[in-house]
């Protein structure tokens, strides 16, 4: 709730700090003196659009501070006490928070603004004389965007001109939901099961239609793969065996030549064999002889040796065109299918598996999607059911929110009119986590008229009312922290203007609601009272608001009541008003 409002140079006010409590607190003062100054400076700090004139004249800039604070305490059924007291009421019928709303909690995050539980939120905007204005948040700069993010939860404002709050339909959905008690997380639990059903099938369905688009492709691909069937570290061998047949052809005349040479009766071997046994027959008769046949003999093992891997040679780089034609082909048909498809020779039978693979996956697929459909529309058919559960649940809750508000209007002179909770069901594409229907808050304000939204029809004072009346209705369900009415009781008196009273007061046990009156009858309910007045000292006027003592509120009252002259009547009616609340 706000328990705090300081004002710095806004238009009449020079410097003002009021303190707020819980309960009913009334604003009352003269026509003019400044009431509608302050509900502008509250707007500032809930991220209205800054408007330079509001900066009093002679000052370049403005400022604005509000201090919330919310403590976990349960609220409170109408009981005994003074209207707008805090007296402990073991029998809560009202709601119990544990921590600040959710909403204010998570938009704090985004921002990085951490708030312990238990610790006020202070809100600080500053207004140029120029138009430009600055906002933080716990001593932390914001941007006015999260300010009026934050706004709904904090302060729920009612005015002649109001077009936000209840008179939004955005948001009457949502309360007739918490009127009826629905179970509106498992209609969102069962919308996000669907929707992802629904995100898995259509996953399915496309990686198929790919799938069958490229098929025919696929299967030329791997029809060309598999006729020539590539194989693990064939292009390395292939490579080798090209590159020794290549040689051969160069070294054939060569190995030819030396061919000749080894060859015949006159080659060197055969030359150093008969040279051996010759010396055989001679080297006893001298030692050198014998050295020189032993060298001989190693000669001729050395000049076979040497035979030995001519040969070899020879066989090895035996030069066939037919087979290094084949070799040559194979090779560039490899390399060219390995250019094809973007990869490495040795990544051909790799890509020879992954194509098999999703050709396998249409077939497969096709079982999958038959049971990615069967889930999906068995998610949707839960969706529909707990979605249609919550459909009679809100046109069972918006019958009895009908006669509630019915029952309040009477009271507050609206009898000839006429309150609707409208549902209407919406096209499938706008279904969602919140149901299929629609809901709206109309009325008709006479007998026969065409219902239609609150905000269209009722005049600035009949839209208050009706809002007063929905309000009552809807009291269990909380709102906003701190919720203000702005002169609800325009143009009645008399019982009208105390049923709105006495309906303020209820409305404010356990929480906080302020309202700007000109009606004694509302102003006698109030717990607090702050008198607004304008003063003017030489040429400069200024606004002022004081809380008033039982005393000044007997005097405020009386003046309420009798003019401008306050008669010792008017004084004795005002102690009755007091009195009888």
């Amino acid at each position: 709730m706000l328990t705090h409002l300081a004002i710095r140079n806004i238009v009449l006010i020079e410097a003002l700090a009021l303190d707020f409590g819980r309960g009913l607190g009334v604003l009352t003062g003269e026509t003019g003196a400044g009431k509608s100054i302050l509900l502008d400076a509250l707007g500032l700090v809930l991220g209205n659009r800054a408007d330079s004139a509001l900066v009093r004249a002679g000052c370049d800039k403005a400022s604005v501070t509000a201090t919330f604070e919310f403590n976990p305490s349960s609220r409170r059924k109408p009981g005994s006490g003074a209207a707008g007291s805090d007296q402990a009421d073991g029998d809560s019928g009202f709601r119990r928070n544990d921590g600040w709303p959710e909403t204010i909690i998570a938009a704090l995050d985004e921002a990085d603004i951490e708030l312990e539980p238990g610790e006020p939120l202070l809100i600080r905007r500053q207004l140029k004389g120029d138009g430009g204005s600055k906002a933080w948040i716990n001593d932390q700069p914001v941007g006015v965007a999260l300010l009026r993010e934050i706004s709904g939860a904090l302060v729920e404002l009612h005015g002649q001109h109001d077009d936000r709050g209840l008179v939004n339909p955005r948001g009457h959905r949502a309360l007739l939901d918490r009127f009826a008690g629905a179970d509106r997380a498992a209609v969102a639990s069962a919308w996000e099961q669907w929707r992802a059903a629904e995100d898995r099938l259509a996953e399915a369905r496309a990686a198929i239609e790919q799938a069958k688009a490229d098929q025919d492709l696929l299967l030329a691909h791997l029809a060309e793969l598999t006729a020539l069937e590539p194989q693990a570290g064939e292009e390395a061998r292939l490579a080798e065996t090209r590159a020794a047949m290549q040689k051969g052809e160069r070294l054939s005349g060569d190995l030819e030549e030396l061919r000749h040479v080894w060859e015949g009766s006159d080659s060197p071997l055969a030359s150093l064999r008969v040279a051996a046994r010759r010396l055989d027959r001679i080297a006893s008769e001298h030692p050198l002889l014998a050295e020189a046949l032993a060298a001989l003999d190693r000669a001729v093992i050395d000049a076979g040796e040497a035979e030995d891997k001519l040969a070899a040679a020879a066989e090895a780089l035996v030069h066939d065109p037919e087979a290094l034609d084949a070799a040559e082909t194979r090779l560039f048909e490899l390399r060219a299918l390995a250019r094809k498809h973007r990869c490495e020779v040795d990544e051909l039978p790799k890509t020879m598996r992954e194509m098999r693979t999703r050709l396998d996956a249409i077939d497969a697929g096709e079982a999958e999607l038959d049971a990615l459909e069967a889930a999906a529309a068995e998610a949707g058919e839960r969706y529909r059911a707990k979605a249609e559960a919550l459909t009679e649940a809100r046109l069972k809750a918006a019958k009895t929110l009908d006669r509630a508000v019915a029952g309040e209007l009477a009271p507050l002179r609206l009898d000839a009119a006429s309150f609707l909770t409208s549902i209407g069901k919406l096209s499938e594409e706008r279904w969602g986590p919140h149901g299929m229907d629609s809901v709206e808050f109309l009325i008709a304000t006479n007998p026969g008229a065409d219902f239609a939204p609150l905000g269209k029809i009722a005049s600035g004072g009949e839209l208050s009312r009706f809002i007063l009346a929905l309000k009552v209705a809807l009291a269990e369900q909380g709102g906003a922290a701190t919720v203000i009415f702005d002169e609800i009781d325009r143009g009645v008196g008399g019982a009208v203007a105390s049923a709105i009273g006495e309906r303020l007061a209820r409305l404010a046990y356990g929480g906080q609601l302020l309202a700007v009156t000109h009606s004694p009858q509302v102003a006698a309910r109030g717990g607090t009272h702050y008198l607004i007045a304008k003063s003017t000292e030489g040429t400069v006027t200024k606004t002022s608001v004081s809380l008033l003592d039982e005393a000044g509120r007997q005097e405020e009252i009386a003046r309420m009541l009798s003019g401008a002259e306050v008669t010792p009547e008017a004084r004795a009616q005002a102690d009755r008003l007091l009195e009888g609340v």
